[in-house]
């Protein structure tokens, strides 16, 4: 970690001492944290914004390595949307230290906490110690995977781009607009696969997929993780197990970047089977956008529960 802080220092005062001319086109530079992010915002910027990620579909949201090609990436961003609810607080703070850019910092004019639209599930009630695991304290911040927030994002994108290019706010909300008539369509086919996943009951490896459970009907009896960001004992798989057993689920959700031993060895005690899915745009390589992501979903978990 001290060799990366000392690339990003000495690239920080490269770019406060050179600094980089601005091209002369007028799109917005957006820089997201995440590729769900990104995906919407270039859904609603079209070819008036040039947007850039930092964390790819196929890595943990929550560590991702602070390279300093990102901090060029902030350096010269007119937004920067993040996910917030502290899921990027292990190396968001490095980033824009890094870059000196007052408009991407609290209170600049593109400083933009996505999650400040969202109805957030699972805001802890009390104190919040290192005893109870990699909890948010602010509440769980995989909301993308309820389309309903996905239509909030776009809104809140909408009126960023439209404070910050007044000119164009026409376009960026028809932009907006086709945006939600797609998702709308897109939701139509999901119906029966939403009814074959209804009530069904699941094991779940990590609390990313309760938004994703709110909005399908799937029922969470179970979790991998004793404690989130933990990873499961033996003794917690026992009780994995039974819990399962007494509730009927044979399926456990879970995301490629974690290890699936564990998971495998409860699917077996259960006669059932690990399901892999994407919790991300570009989490598979046939998920190349947020309407795809959710689809994919949502069949891949219809079609294990058949």
């Amino acid at each position: 970690m001290n060799h990366v802080i000392r690339r990003i220092a000495a690239l920080a005062l490269a770019l406060g001492t050179f600094g980089f001319a601005r091209p002369a086109a007028a799109q917005l530079k957006v820089v997201t944290s995440t590729t769900d992010l990104y995906d919407i915002a270039r859904q609603v910027g079209g070819n008036l914004v040039m947007v850039t990620h930092i964390g790819e579909g196929y890595q943990d949201p929550h560590f991702i390595e602070a390279k300093p090609s990102f901090v060029l990436q902030l350096r010269n961003a007119d937004v920067w949307a993040f996910v917030g609810l502290d899921l990027e607080i292990g190396w968001m703070p490095l980033l824009l230290d890094g870059a000196r850019n007052p408009k991407v910092r609290l209170g600049g004019s593109g400083y933009l906490d996505v999650s400040k639209a969202i109805p957030v599930l699972d805001v802890p009630q009390g104190n919040v110690d290192r005893s109870m695991g990699d909890v948010h304290p602010l509440g769980n911040p995989h909301y993308w995977l309820d389309p309903e927030n996905g239509r909030r994002i776009a809104r809140l994108f909408k009126d960023k781009f439209s404070q910050l290019d007044r000119k164009n706010e026409d376009r960026y909300e028809a932009n907006e607009k086709a945006f939600e008539a797609r998702l709308n369509a897109a939701e139509k086919t999901w119906a029966p696969y939403l009814a074959q996943i209804r009530g069904k009951p699941v094991i779940a490896y990590h609390t990313s997929w309760r938004y994703f459970a709110q909005y399908t009907g799937m029922r969470i009896v179970a979790y991998m993780e004793p404690k989130p960001g933990v990873p499961p004992s033996p003794s917690h798989v026992f009780e994995v197990i039974r819990d399962a057993k007494q509730a009927g689920a044979k399926v456990v959700v879970q995301e490629p970047f974690y290890d699936r031993k564990m998971s495998d060895l409860v699917a077996k005690n259960l006669g059932g089977t690990v399901l892999i899915v994407p919790p991300s745009v570009g989490g598979a390589r046939d998920v190349p956008d947020y309407i795809t992501l959710m689809t994919k979903d949502i069949q891949a978990v219809a079609a294990a529960l058949r």
